[in-house]
């Protein structure tokens, strides 16, 4: 009967163990997600003043531009359709919620490109822009989250 018991606990151990396991190597994943995903946003900010300013005068600078601003509501979708660990969930959510402010602002500066009004001094201070330093400042919390 002890030895039934005793196997009986270590199975139990040895299955919460697999689950903690798991758990970590979710929220690990998680974290080298979000951190690429922050940097692409983070390189895609400092790359974007240059490609709009050549933009302007231009026609290959503004296809590239129009190209790039795509790439990154394709990059969102990605990151949010991810299913974060329970760990992350919080961080997740303010990703999320920020990168649909992105997502409109992009839409809208797409839809300006189309119109023809370029301007790179109204899209330093766009939404965009502030969005992405949002999204940027998260990255404290993103490594905590590798860490834990």
């Amino acid at each position: 009967m002890k030895k039934i018991i005793a196997i009986a606990f270590l199975s139990i151990l040895a299955l919460s163990g697999c689950s903690l396991l798991g758990e970590v190597h979710s929220s690990l994943e998680y974290a080298d997600n979000a951190t690429e995903y922050v940097n692409t946003v983070k390189g895609f900010a400092n790359e974007l003043p240059a490609l709009a300013q050549d933009a302007v005068t231009n026609t290959e600078a503004r296809q590239s531009l129009e190209k790039e601003l795509q790439q990154l509501q394709t990059e969102i979708e990605e990151f949010n359709a991810i299913e974060p660990p329970q760990i992350a969930e919080t961080i997740h959510e303010k990703i999320v919620a920020s990168n649909q402010q992105l997502s409109d602002g992009i839409e809208l500066y797409l839809n300006n490109i189309e119109k023809g009004q370029i301007d790179p001094k109204a899209l330093e201070e766009s939404e965009i822009m502030q969005t992405i330093d949002q999204i940027t400042s998260l990255s404290e919390q993103i490594e905590k989250i590798g860490n834990e």
